[in-house]
């Protein structure tokens, strides 16, 4: 579906949300805005600043479709998904770039409002999964009613499995003491490891680049697994044929600063600048965005490494 297709059928609902529509339009439209090509309007550009523009416009618009048909799945899927999207590459991706010292108000209010939208997006995805399958919101791992209840999802739930936990565990990454997300982390844990089951190679290898954040974050209490890490972000690569940035950045940032591993810190954010980001049309734009996000980590590396481990390791030839 071209750009101005969806827009036209956006602009259709906007005009016409006040009017009594008829069921059978408004499904029509929901189908066609959340079909399997709408992704790559905003994946697929080279523009990040037209699509920053844009996408908030899209989400309202998607908001107001969903008014009219609260039930549709691939509906309430996409419109879940593009918040978490939009929280994470034109929100948390630029505040988390802005100089700590000198625009700390400025940070810590991108931010927190990262974290809002994250929520509004999880919280779309989370009434998809009770929809379809009830009780899943006070589904619990321990007492076995989320393991019951995942043994019923189907390899077409991945998406709406992995960007709940996606959109979940990153307002959680925001607000550490925020215990009530805190609690969720085994349930999602559960979640994506179903996903996985399902579909290892969702997305180009999505899940394994979400588990390098995943086992290398979290502490070995909650699962942390350093070389459950290594071993994802092995797959990643594969998964990707090596045209994804996302697997070098997140194993840099997870892997290799806590290690205070500096040459391999620089040695994957190069491999992700050396990537052509034409190279993979379905991505295209998320690799344009996390290339300027691994210029700025080796601009910045100073931030991470001490002056002596980044002089011992830099090539003056």
């Amino acid at each position: 579906m071209k750009s101005c297709g969806i827009f036209t059928y956006l602009c259709l609902v906007l005009l016409l949300s006040s009017c009594s529509l008829n069921k059978l339009v408004i499904n029509k439209v929901s189908d066609t805005l959340s079909g399997a090509g709408s992704s790559l309007v905003f994946m697929g550009d080279n523009d990040p600043l037209l699509v920053g523009d844009a996408m908030p416009f899209a989400i309202k618009m998607y908001e107001v479709l969903l008014e009219q048909n609260p039930n549709h799945q691939g509906l309430l899927l996409t419109t879940g998904s593009l918040f978490i999207m939009y929280a994470n590459a034109f929100v948390q991706g630029p505040a988390e770039m802005l100089d700590p010292v000198y625009f700390f108000e400025e940070r810590i209010m991108g931010l927190d409002r990262a974290k809002l939208l994250y929520l509004r997006g999880y919280t779309i995805l989370t009434s998809a999964l009770e929809q379809k399958f009830p009780g899943f919101n006070n589904a619990n791992i321990n007492d076995g009613t989320m393991t019951a209840l995942l043994q019923r999802c189907k390899k077409e739930d991945v998406p709406l499995l992995y960007w709940t936990v996606a959109g979940g565990l990153a307002a959680y990454s925001l607000d550490l003491f925020d215990f009530e997300l805190g609690s969720r982390i085994m349930e999602w844990g559960a979640m994506i490891a179903r996903a996985y089951e399902l579909d290892p190679q969702f997305n180009n290898g999505a899940i394994d680049d979400f588990y390098i954040l995943y086992y290398a974050s979290l502490p070995d209490t909650m699962g942390g697994d350093k070389d459950k890490a290594e071993y994802h972000f092995r797959l990643a690569l594969e998964n990707s044929r090596g045209l994804s940035v996302g697997p070098y950045v997140s194993y840099a940032q997870a892997v290799c600063i806590p290690a205070q591993d500096y040459n391999a810190f620089r040695e994957n954010l190069e491999k992700a600048l050396a990537i052509d980001p034409n190279e993979e049309p379905s991505i295209r734009l998320l690799n344009i965005i996390l290339q300027r996000r691994a210029r700025h980590l080796l601009d910045t590396a100073d931030n991470y490494f001490p002056i002596t481990l980044i002089n011992d390791g830099f090539d003056y030839e």
